[in-house]
């Protein structure tokens, strides 16, 4: 059985629509920043440490996602105001969100980063209000998922995959574990 480390309800989503019944472990990993660490660095730390959590299981799957902008991490809002500047931020500009995975195998591991670029409309104040009433801003790197409520509107176009701004490139997923299997 899969075990999956992800408190993110699309993760788990995506894990079942791919792998059916999986097992899901609620990290507790230390999430903070680490000055001047490049956001693809830090989205492959915490899905290591996340995929640490789990002592044993026949394969372990662990994911981080951020959002960059101007070199700057986008994570989690604080609040609903951090929401509403993250979103004013991206309005009407091109931004990149990164997913760092670790894969465990029995002895082997498999780490990869994927980055997708993503332009936001330009945003108005009364979409960004309608969004954040939502509350989906609140759970979300950048404040805002693309797959789901109003956040599908906000994106005018995405270079790369799709899955990746959800918060796991699950097919590159489903082909590491299968390259892992075949190998063991």
């Amino acid at each position: 059985m899969i075990t999956l480390v992800s408190s993110s309800p699309r993760r788990k989503k995506l894990m079942e629509s791919v792998f059916g019944e999986i097992e899901i472990v609620h990290p507790k990993v230390n999430e903070l920043v680490i000055d001047s660490e490049p956001p693809r660095e830090m989205v492959k730390r915490l899905a290591i440490a996340k995929a640490h959590v789990v002592k044993s299981a026949d394969t372990i799957v662990a994911a981080d996602t951020t959002v960059e902008i101007d070199g700057k991490i986008l994570g989690k809002p604080r609040d609903v105001e951090e929401a509403r500047e993250m979103l004013k931020t991206l309005s009407g500009r091109w931004h990149t969100v990164h997913t760092g995975v670790c894969i465990i195998r029995g002895k082997k591991e498999k780490v990869f980063v994927e980055s997708t670029r993503v332009k936001f409309y330009d945003l108005d104040e009364e979409t960004i209000n309608m969004y954040i009433q939502t509350g989906s801003p609140m759970d979300k790197a950048g404040a805002y998922g693309i797959q789901e409520d109003m956040g599908m509107i906000l994106v005018e176009r995405i270079d790369g995959d799709f899955f990746t701004v959800v918060g796991l490139p699950i097919s590159k997923v489903w082909w590491e574990i299968k390259n892992m299997a075949a190998k063991s």
